[in-house]
């Protein structure tokens, strides 16, 4: 299994999940970093079957409507510290995890997840 951090979302992120043992990208890792254009995220995270991780809602409209990208987490919190962020994370990921065997679009926010049909 395969990520890819959106830009908004903190780098400390994808180390972490680099750290449990999955590849992960941040977009700063892409040529272009943080102003890597939504198109491009797509069509990288499709090539290279990541998970996209985001909070911007653009994201789920291209999912909805173009079906790319192919999986989507979509992190709807918002604003909250990055420490309350990775808080998230350590409680659900493995939940995440089993729940992307099953589902292309997974929503969560402070209090739930939702697997989206």
């Amino acid at each position: 299994m395969r990520f890819l951090v959106d830009a908004q979302l903190p780098t400390l992120l994808a180390t972490w999940i680099r750290e449990k043992g999955y590849e992960v990208v941040h977009t700063d890792d892409l040529p272009n970093k943080d102003e890597t254009e939504d198109q491009e995220i797509r069509v990288y995270a499709d090539i290279n079957n990541c998970i996209v991780i985001s909070k911007d809602a653009d994201f789920y409209n291209s999912y909805i409507l173009r079906n790319s990208p192919k999986k989507l987490l979509l992190i709807s919190t918002g604003n909250i510290k990055n420490r309350q962020l990775l808080d998230l994370f350590r409680k659900n990921f493995s939940e995440l995890v089993k729940l992307f065997s099953f589902y292309s679009l997974i929503e969560m926010n402070n209090t739930e997840i939702i697997a989206h049909e």
